[in-house]
């Protein structure tokens, strides 16, 4: 039986990680699989910290399937390619676990695609074991538990589903946590931003999405205090401009979330700021600018900038 790969998407975020820990877990139980969860990057801090917590070893990072003899995967919480790993159009996708849009998306064959608009890719997870009756070991319920907190804010942000309040206090209870104790731990682990440099915080939690030909990165970083990382503008421009020749992306766009008080600061740079100013209605200045109630890029970010784009 040849291996499958199963892994997130590239700057592999908390759900990202859970979800295809949990899915390659259920792959071999329930479906009988030579399933391994690989990682495309190295996990964050809050990452690191819900794998440690519950003693469980990081995934290997790959950058590519085909170099690993692996030809089929699974993709967790994404599925556009440019997010996906290097070869991702030289291999199988068996079967895609997401909960956003689908975009940049065909096969060649038939495949098993589950996609739903819930909090976090870990929902879609946790009641696929469900419905096959497969055991949930303590580890990965605490895991899946930590993806769900990252995407939702321990459930604070509109992308939660009235569903995922449920499934965390089951998974709180199979992993033998307190859901609000553990989950602030949990979030605040990912707010050390002092230690890292320009180059990491512009890239700890980003995306690529193409809008109408353009390449168009969004990226995020969680704190406690705005104004602390907005003093390090200079660097973090300095980065973000390195990091549009580099890679050739048409805009960059920056969201420094304050997880206490649910608001964002958006920080762009790039040859469209008439269309990031009109996705949110407002003005940037000295290329930042307030975005009030601001903490889902899936919900609040990406579709905004999507209908201005090809507006």
């Amino acid at each position: 039986m040849s291996k499958v790969f199963v892994f997130g998407h590239q700057n592999p975020d908390t759900d990202a990680t859970a979800s295809s820990y949990a899915w390659a877990n259920l792959e071999r139980e329930a479906f009988g699989r030579d399933a391994e969860a690989v990682l495309l990057g190295e996990p964050n801090e809050e990452t690191a910290f819900a794998l440690s917590y519950f003693g469980v070893e990081a995934p290997r990072v790959v950058t590519s399937a085909k170099a690993e003899g692996v030809n089929q995967v699974v993709l967790t919480d994404h599925n556009e390619f440019q997010q996906s790993i290097e070869d991702i159009r030289e291999v199988e996708v068996l079967g895609v676990v997401d909960h956003h849009r689908v975009a940049n998306f065909e096969t060649a064959n038939p495949l098993y695609m589950r996609l739903e608009p819930v909090g976090s890719a870990s929902s879609i997870v946790y009641r696929a074991y469900k419905e096959t009756g497969t055991p949930i070991p303590q580890a990965i319920a605490g895991l899946l538990l930590s993806g769900l907190i990252s995407d939702t804010l321990l459930l604070k942000s509109p992308t939660t589903h009235e569903s995922d309040h449920k499934v965390a206090e089951e998974l709180a209870a199979l992993a033998g946590v307190n859901l609000e104790e553990y989950g602030l731990a949990l979030l605040k682990a990912g707010t050390n931003l002092a230690s890292k440099s320009a180059e990491e915080l512009i890239d700890i939690d980003a995306k690529t999405f193409e809008l109408s030909g353009n390449a168009v990165r969004v990226a995020q970083v969680n704190t406690v205090d705005i104004a602390e990382v907005l003093e390090r503008q200079d660097e973090l421009e300095s980065a973000i401009s390195a990091a549009i020749v580099a890679e050739g992306y048409s805009d960059f766009v920056l969201m420094i979330t304050d997880i206490v008080n649910s608001n964002s600061e958006i920080l762009a740079l790039g040859n469209n700021m008439d269309k990031v100013e009109a996705a949110f209605n407002f003005k940037l200045e000295n290329n930042h600018a307030f975005l009030p109630g601001a903490v889902s890029r899936k919900k609040q970010v990406v579709p905004q900038l999507t209908e201005s784009f090809e507006g």
